[in-house]
């Protein structure tokens, strides 16, 4: 087996299988596959084809380096500007203190006006984080029941509140 003329007939295929792979041009990668193409030849067996052998390999390589821990911190990386450029400014203005405020207000306001058994079951599912289930045993009713009066709850509050949406 002339390693270097299977290398130079497979070259273009081994690119295109880690441009697939990894959406990237990478150089040390068709070497790593050459490398273990290299040192595993005495396990390659004349029956089957080449061709589909080193393209095992390349997809292998492939899939190891966008496992690998490299691949990952480099994904992640960011330059400072595009982080600062992220970060947000959690101090609010008087003027957000109040809209939100306002909003709250609005709101419950909103909720108050609901029919009784609307109101009861939208507090106990949004508010106090009940689920459909423990809801619907709490207040003795079928989960049905629960998602038909969450659903007339929250259509009645986003016409209330459609500005706000």
């Amino acid at each position: 087996m002339n390693f270097n003329e299977l290398i130079k007939a497979n070259k273009q295929n081994v690119k295109n299988i880690i441009r697939l792979i990894t959406n990237q041009e990478n150089e040390d990668l068709e070497q790593e596959v050459y490398v273990k193409a290299w040192k595993n030849a005495d396990k390659y067996e004349e029956r089957g084809n080449f061709k589909s052998w080193i393209n095992t390999i390349a997809k292998n390589v492939s899939k190891d380096y966008l496992k690998s821990a490299y691949f990952k911190n480099s994904a992640n990386s960011t330059s400072d500007d595009i982080v600062l450029g992220t970060i947000k400014d959690t101090k609010s203005s008087p003027e957000e203190s109040v809209s939100s405020s306002e909003r709250q207000k609005r709101i419950i306001s909103a909720i108050e006006s609901l029919k009784p058994k609307l109101k009861e079951t939208i507090m106990l599912c949004e508010i106090n984080g009940y689920t459909y289930e423990e809801a619907a045993t709490k207040l003795n009713c079928p989960i049905g029941t629960i998602k038909s009066r969450i659903y007339n709850a929250k259509k009645e509050l986003a016409v209330q509140l459609e500005d706000l949406l």
